[in-house]
């Protein structure tokens, strides 16, 4: 069983673009490849919106490099990129977005949210991509609500989404460039739940509501807080003190260098330079 190696925790909340509250759950630049292939996690919510004319948006910005992945779990996202790809992401959807190459994008509130208001809610992970195939050509993947297979758990103790990876039996639809579990959690108050990790994985569980605790220490997971678990070992477990919504992360790490300067992240910090010459001159978007 892996054990944990820390708990991290911020009091960081910012706006993204029009988006806020904003919470920077963990990123590279603080955790370095300890985290890898997982670059960065951020909290978007959970907030109202008011009914709007003008809609609210992160305006149009350049990737290049990895991967964005967002989880809707209230609201409606419009997306629209460079490659042509994007669409409506409403609840229970989810966007796999491969910049690899370049692509410039936006994300903005669909118009019928933005006219009716409502709860908001998602979260945006950060996935990077290894050295080769970081100038493939970009991929967009529209993976909906009803395509992502739900296993129950035994005694009505919740649910685990199976996004990419698997999970009793249950294959998610994301494709990935490296094997890796991504599942939506859900788990009841009193249950105790094992989910899988191999040794030598990066595993990573961040509660997005909740408390739970582990079974080798005293220390428990709070609200907007991400448990770090030791590259040793297989498989995790984990009790809810109260009702738990968790995202699980588990991944072979690249163990490739990470250079990272705002929207990019590459292996060198020549790459990083190349990028942002490529965009000053209109070479950034591949034919």
């Amino acid at each position: 069983m892996k054990t944990l190696a820390f708990i991290h925790n911020t009091t960081t909340r910012s706006a993204v673009g029009d988006f806020a509250p904003v919470t920077s759950v963990f990123s590279h630049y603080e955790l370095g490849n300890t985290v890898s292939p997982f670059l960065l996690l951020d909290h978007i919510g959970p907030g109202t919106l008011k009914p709007i004319q003008l809609r609210k948006e992160v305006d149009e910005h350049p990737h290049r490099g990895f991967e964005t992945v967002t989880i809707m779990f209230k609201g409606e996202l419009e997306h629209r990129d460079s490659t042509g790809g994007g669409g409506i992401i409403s609840a229970g959807d989810v966007q796999w977005m491969t910049a690899a190459s370049g692509v410039i994008h936006k994300e903005v509130f669909s118009d019928a949210f933005s006219q009716s208001g409502g709860p908001f809610e998602m979260l945006q992970l950060w996935v990077n991509l290894p050295a080769k195939d970081k100038m493939n050509p970009p991929r967009y993947q529209s993976l909906s609500k009803a395509s992502i297979p739900k296993a129950d758990l035994a005694n009505d103790a919740g649910f685990v989404r199976v996004i990419a990876g698997e999970f009793q039996g249950q294959t998610g639809p994301a494709q990935t460039h490296t094997p890796m579990q991504v599942y939506d959690v859900y788990l009841h108050q009193g249950h105790t739940l094992q989910l899988p990790a191999q040794e030598g994985d990066t595993t990573l569980i961040y509660m997005c509501s909740g408390r739970a605790s582990f079974a080798e220490t005293n220390e428990e997971l709070t609200d907007h807080a991400v448990a770090v678990m030791s590259s040793h070992g297989q498989q995790v477990e984990l009790t809810a003190q109260r009702n738990c919504s968790i995202l699980y992360l588990s991944a072979q790490p690249l163990n490739e260098p990470i250079s990272g300067r705002g929207y990019f992240v590459m292996n060198t910090f020549d790459e990083i330079v190349q990028a942002y010459e490529d965009l000053k001159n209109n070479q950034f978007i591949q034919p």
